[in-house]
């Protein structure tokens, strides 16, 4: 019998990266739970990953936008598991308002949030998935920034997504020849149904999105799970949207 993959997911105390680790604990992979601040949370993601299917998940503590305490987590994740397999850098806090009232407080809170945790993390997981030529390595963007669309009110948000994409791509480049690939998801606007499942989403009227609907964390979830599988080694330096089809950068 194989050993299952290891995944560790950064920032899942709660929302779509606690959905990722119940979707990939449900489906055979071992969830290093990183959370930040919040045990709590933190331990109700855990909770709910090991009723979608008991294993050695655990939680791991650590502010992924510190670039040490970033090399630490990972290195704690390996000491634990021999390894990470699969590394999704779903941490990073949002600012929205005006750029005249953003400051460089926020500036820096979204560049570290959302950049450098990405930055740190992948540079820690990497050279180890190279040695073991496996790796997945999944990065969040937001709807649009692939191509830098304008969205209002979000403007050092938006920055430091359009930087997570360019940095995924270059990476998955020089990883490619190991078996090492790197991707981007960009969820749409899907605020609402952070917490609600394809089902409830569904009656939440969207109209701004094709499908006239919501989307849920098991849309996220299942695109990154085909995405790390272990059949996607051809699929790298993509940028996905799961947004229903919206070409905007969100939903008012």
């Amino acid at each position: 019998m194989s050993l299952p993959r290891i995944a560790l997911v950064t920032g899942a105390a709660s929302g779509l990266a606690r959905g990722v680790c119940i979707d990939l604990a449900a489906h055979g992979y071992r969830v290093a739970i990183n959370y930040r601040s919040s045990v709590e949370a933190a331990r109700e993601t855990l909770a709910r990953a090991q009723a979608a299917r008991a294993d050695d998940h655990a939680l791991f503590q650590a502010d992924v936008s510190q670039p040490d305490q970033a090399e630490s987590l990972v290195r704690a994740v390996e000491a634990r598991y021999g390894r990470v397999d699969v590394l999704v850098n779903a941490a990073g806090d949002i600012v929205v308002k005006p750029f005249e009232s953003t400051v460089l407080e926020n500036y820096r809170a979204m560049i570290d949030g959302n950049l450098t945790s990405a930055f740190a993390c992948t540079r820690a997981a990497l050279p180890g998935m190279i040695a073991r030529r496996f790796g997945r390595i999944i990065f969040f963007g937001m709807n649009g920034s692939s191509v830098t669309l304008a969205a209002r009110h979000m403007s050092v948000y938006a920055a430091a997504k359009a930087g997570v994409v360019a940095l995924a791509k270059c990476i998955a480049i020089e990883a490619a020849p190991f078996n090492v690939t790197c991707n981007v998801v960009e969820p749409g606007d899907i605020r609402e149904g952070k917490n609600l499942d394809i089902a409830a989403a569904a009656q939440l009227a969207k109209p701004k999105n094709p499908t006239l609907h919501a989307g849920s964390w098991q849309d996220i979830a299942y695109a990154i799970r085909c995405l790390v599988g272990d059949e996607s080694g051809y699929l790298t330096a993509q940028v996905l949207a799961v947004s229903g089809g919206l070409q905007e950068p969100y939903e008012a």
